[in-house]
């Protein structure tokens, strides 16, 4: 088992460039989709965060660090249900640690 991070969108852009943030039972949807595989997550705070899209345009947005203990298989489930669940261009995830213990 392995301890990822993934990052959440918390709002998405619309069409003329405001911000609208997902409902919560819309984040409800992706915390059952990943507990159900995993059986498990932790949610951080949320956070700004800010990146070049394909065209070189500066996105900000906040985003939500997610932590969750499974496999690496099991983890790119979650980064594609995670893309197209939000709609997203890109999403990022990253190994935190090969060491995972639960006592």
């Amino acid at each position: 088992m392995i301890l990822w991070e993934i990052l959440v969108p918390k709002s998405k852009v619309l069409d003329d460039g405001r911000l609208d943030e997902y409902r919560l039972f819309y984040h409800c949807e992706w915390d059952d989709y990943v507990d159900n595989i995993t059986g498990g997550l932790t949610i951080m705070r949320s956070s700004q965060g800010s990146w070049r899209d394909d065209n070189g345009g500066i996105i900000k947005e906040r985003m939500i660090p997610v932590r969750i203990a499974c496999t690496a298989e099991q983890m790119v489930m979650i980064a594609e249900f995670t893309k197209r669940h939000y709609d997203q261009e890109k999403v990022m995830y990253y190994k935190l640690s090969d060491e995972v213990y639960f006592v």
